[in-house]
C-alpha cells in the first residue's frame, strides 16, 4: 500500500547529489572521473560493499545521473518552493473536526487598570483585551508601552532586529479610531505582538538571523501576519533567532535569557521568548521543527504552545523542514495562547501542507472530565526539575483528576528517523553550502548548520525513503497510545517525546512549573490528540489559574 506520508521530491535530488561529493567531484562543478575506486569509497560511508563487476557496471548510469545533478543545479530554487509532495500526519482513518463552533473565552467582564505601566506591561493578553474593549487604554498608549520597554531593554537582550515604530502607531491609531465608532475585531484588537524574523513582511528586513541573508527583504507578507493583523493585532517588531532556526547565536550576537543575562535564551525561537519574558510584548510567534517553542519558553519561563502539524500557514516562513515545520503563539498563558491560535489557524491556498481543522474552546466545558494521563516513567528519579514536575502531578490530583500511567514505547528509532530533518534542511540551504556562504555563519562547530549541511549530502536516498516509512509507523503508534486520553502530560524533556511529537506532528502546551535551585525556570508539557489543542488550552488553564508560576517575572525587568 502505498504511504501517504510521502517524501519531498527536493530531498530525493539532495540525496542522490550526496554521492556525488564521494564519486570525485565538488559539489560546484564536474571536476573529476567516476571511477571504481570512487564508488568503493561511497559505498563504505553508504555501509554497502559491491563487487568489481557491479561497480563497472554503475560507471555509465553514475555520470548520467551527475549531469542530471548540474542540469537540476541551474535552476535557481528559491526557500519559499515547497517540494511537490507534502507530508500528512494524518493517521489512517482519522479526520479532524472541521465544524467551527462560537469560541467563548470567558473573558472578565471588569479589569482594574494598573497605576505603573510595568505592571501593565506584563498583563496577559485576555485581560489586556478587557481594558481596551472597555477604552480603559488605548491601543496608542499600550504600543507606546511596549515600543518604550523595546527601546530601553532590547539592546541588553540583543533580541530585536527590527523596530515597526511608525507603523505600529500608525494601526494602533486606527485600532482606537475603529472601536470609538462601535468597531470590535475580538481580543486582539489593538494588543501589540511580536514575530520571529524568518517570517516575511513587505518593506521590512527578513534576515533569518543568518549573515548572509541580513539585508534581505522579500516582497510579500506572510499569511500568519495577515491573519494577526486583520484581528486587529498591532505588530511593534520582528525579533531574533539563532541563525537559520538553531539556537541562540544570530549575526548580531547571542540573545539573552532575562533572567540570567549571563546565558544565552535557548533557541530558535529566541528573542520571541525572551521578549515576552521581559515585557517587552504580551505575545509573539515562534516556529518549531524539533523543540524551538519548547525550548526557549522553558529556558525563558513564558508559556508556549505548538500547534499540530498542518494547522497553521507556513506561507511567507522560511523553510527548514517542509514536514517538520511548525508555527505557533509564546505568550504569558495558555489561554492567550488558544487566542492567538484561534486567529492563525486554519486552511490556506498558498500552503498545501494545511489541513482544514476546527479549533473549538469554549470556557463554558467542563475541564474535569477531561482523561488525563502521565508518562510516568520520566517523572521517576530526583533529578534536575523533578520536585516541580511532581508538583503540577499533585496539583492535578489535588483538583480531582485520577492520573493514568501511560508508557511512551515504539517500534522505531525516533532519532534515526531525523535523518529527514537533515536531509530537508539541507536542501533548503543548498545554495547556501554550493556557494561557499555557509562560512558567512557566525556558529561553526561541529554540530551548527554548515557542517550539518555538508555531511546531510551523504545520506543515501534509499535511507531517506525508509526514514519516511518508518515515520508512518511512528504516527500510527502514537496515535494508539494518545487516543484513549485527552491530555498527556510529561516532563518537557522527558525521554524521546520532544523528538516523536515533532516527527508525528502532535501539539504541545509548555508551561513554568517552578524554578531550578539555581534560579532558573522549569517547564512542564502537555501533549493531545491531533488538532485538540483546546484541551491543552483548558488544562494549561486550569493549572495556571491553580499557581502562581507562570505570574513571575525576571526582577532586572520589572520596572
Amino acid at each position: 500500500m502505498e504511504s501517504k506520508n510521502t517524501v519531498s521530491s527536493s530531498a530525493f535530488i539532495l540525496i542522490a547529489a550526496a554521492g556525488c561529493l564521494l564519486l570525485g567531484f565538488t559539489l560546484g562543478r564536474n571536476t573529476g572521473e567516476i571511477t571504481p575506486l570512487s564508488i568503493e569509497g561511497a559505498s563504505e560511508l553508504f555501509g554497502l560493499s559491491f563487487t568489481q563487476a557491479e561497480k563497472d557496471s554503475m560507471l555509465g548510469s553514475l555520470e548520467n545521473q551527475r549531469n542530471r545533478y548540474e542540469a537540476l543545479r541551474e535552476v535557481k530554487l528559491d526557500n519559499s518552493v515547497a517540494p511537490a509532495l507534502v507530508f500528512n500526519p494524518l493517521p489512517s482513518g482519522f479526520q479532524p473536526d472541521q465544524i467551527q463552533k462560537q469560541l467563548d473565552w470567558g473573558l472578565a467582564t471588569e479589569i482594574s487598570l494598573p497605576a505603573e505601566e510595568s505592571d501593565i506591561a506584563y498583563m496577559p493578553v485576555h485581560e489586556l483585551a478587557v481594558l481596551i474593549k472597555s477604552k480603559k487604554i488605548s491601543s496608542e498608549r499600550l504600543t507606546k508601552i511596549y515600543l518604550d520597554r523595546i527601546k530601553t531593554y532590547s539592546d541588553t537582550l540583543q533580541c530585536l532586529i527590527t523596530l515597526v515604530e511608525d507603523s505600529a502607531l500608525e494601526k494602533a491609531k486606527a485600532m482606537d479610531a475603529e472601536l470609538a465608532t462601535g468597531k470590535y475585531r475580538g481580543p486582539l484588537h489593538g494588543i501589540p505582538y511580536g514575530i520571529k524574523d524568518l517570517l516575511a513582511v513587505k518593506g521590512t528586513k527578513t534576515t533569518w538571523g543568518a549573515m548572509p541573508y541580513k539585508d534581505q527583504e522579500i516582497d510579500m507578507t506572510a499569511t500568519v501576519v495577515n491573519k494577526l493583523n486583520d484581528a486587529g493585532g498591532v505588530l511593534v517588531g520582528k525579533f531574533t533567532l539563532g541563525a537559520l532556526a538553531m539556537g541562540d547565536v544570530w549575526y548580531g550576537g547571542v540573545t539573552k535569557n532575562p533572567w540570567n543575562l549571563e546565558q544565552g535564551a535557548s533557541g530558535s525561537s529566541a528573542g520571541s521568548a525572551s521578549a515576552v519574558s521581559a515585557g517587552l510584548v504580551p505575545f509573539a510567534i515562534g516556529t518549531e521543527t524539533l523543540g524551538s517553542i519548547v525550548s526557549p519558553s522553558t529556558r525563558n519561563g513564558v508559556t508556549g504552545l505548538r500547534p499540530t502539524y498542518g494547522r497553521v500557514s507556513k506561507n511567507g516562513a522560511m523553510a527548514l523542514s517542509w514536514s517538520m515545520d511548525k508555527i505557533g503563539p509564546i505568550s504569558r498563558s495558555a489561554l492567550d495562547d488558544g487566542i492567538v491560535l484561534s486567529i492563525i489557524n486554519g486552511e490556506d491556498a498558498m500552503d498545501a501542507s494545511t489541513i482544514k481543522s476546527a479549533f473549538n474552546f469554549s470556557s463554558k466545558t467542563n475541564v474535569k472530565k477531561l482523561k488525563v494521563g502521565y508518562f510516568n516513567a520520566y517523572f521517576e528519579g530526583n533529578g534536575s526539575g523533578s520536585k516541580n514536575n511532581q508538583d503540577v502531578l499533585d496539583l492535578l490530583r489535588n483538583q480531582g483528576f485520577e492520573l493514568h500511567p501511560v508508557e511512551l514505547k515504539t517500534s522505531v528509532n525516533p532519532r534515526a528517523i531525523q535523518i529527514m530533518l537533515s536531509v530537508e534542511a539541507a536542501a533548503a540551504f543548498d545554495e547556501l553550502t554550493r556557494n561557499g556562504w555557509d562560512d558567512q555563519l557566525v556558529a561553526q562547530h561541529k554540530n551548527a548548520w554548515p557542517n550539518s549541511f555538508r555531511s546531510a549530502r551523504f545520506i543515501p536516498a534509499v535511507e531517506y525513503v525508509q526514514a519516511a516509512r518508518q515515520r508512518t509507523i511512528l504516527i500510527e503508534e502514537m496515535h494508539e497510545i494518545m487516543k484513549d486520553y485527552d491530555v498527556i502530560v510529561t516532563p518537557s524533556f522527558g525521554g524521546a517525546q520532544l523528538q516523536i511529537t515533532n516527527l508525528t506532528g502532535h501539539p504541545a502546551l509548555c508551561l513554568p512549573n517552578g524554578f531550578s535551585e539555581s534560579g532558573s525556570p522549569t517547564s512542564i508539557t502537555l501533549l493531545a490528540n491531533l488538532f485538540e489543542e483546546e484541551k491543552l488550552v483548558m488544562l494549561g488553564d486550569l493549572i495556571q489559574k491553580n499557581s502562581d508560576w507562570q505570574a513571575k517575572r525576571p526582577p532586572m525587568f520589572d520596572k
